[in-house]
């Protein structure tokens, strides 16, 4: 049974639960974790979101081995794989789901974009308003259809990580 997507108003709480789980992760796989990063909309202040922590872990060698598997299952993750999405394995926690973990090669193409539209978001708060606003039509328009919700974020996202990257090439041009 797959879990309704609710978006929900932005929760101080989250970096909180981030931390915490943070510290589970770091003590389940030890020095094969390089970084560990809050990302997604949780991770950008005052942004509406789905209530489900998305943890980016950027280990040396992928795929993750068995070993790496068993400790996170300890933790309450399940394994999904890459699900579509090639050089991340997925791991997700909870029904109705709380934490998302993406596992990759510390540095990749995922690595990267994933930071840098988190960072983007976080200092652009017009650009974040207008991704709540779409999220927050999609999860009413996709409420039991989580590929569908994603699909259709995905022509906003795309965008925004191509303004994110002229602003990061701005940023560093400047600094």
């Amino acid at each position: 049974m797959e879990d309704s997507i609710q978006v929900v108003d932005y929760d101080a709480n989250w970096s909180i639960q981030f931390e915490q789980e943070k510290s589970q992760i770091l003590n389940a796989l030890g020095d094969a974790v390089l970084d560990i990063q809050h990302i997604g909309s949780t991770s950008v202040p005052g942004l509406a979101a789905k209530p489900i922590i998305d943890i980016l872990v950027g280990v040396e060698k992928l795929p993750p081995s068995p070993t790496y598997i068993k400790a996170l299952e300890t933790l309450g993750y399940v394994y999904q794989g890459e699900a579509g999405i090639p050089g991340r394995h997925f791991f997700r926690k909870g029904m109705p789901r709380t934490h998302h973990l993406h596992l990759v090669k510390l540095g990749n193409e995922v690595w990267e974009n994933q930071l840098l539209f988190r960072d983007f978001l976080q200092h652009h708060p017009d650009k974040a308003k207008q991704y709540e606003a779409l999220k927050r039509k999609l999860a009413v328009q996709f409420r039991l259809d989580r590929e569908g919700y994603v699909q259709a974020k995905a022509p906003l996202i795309e965008q925004m990580l191509s303004d994110a990257r002229a602003w990061s090439k701005q940023c560093e041009a400047s600094g």
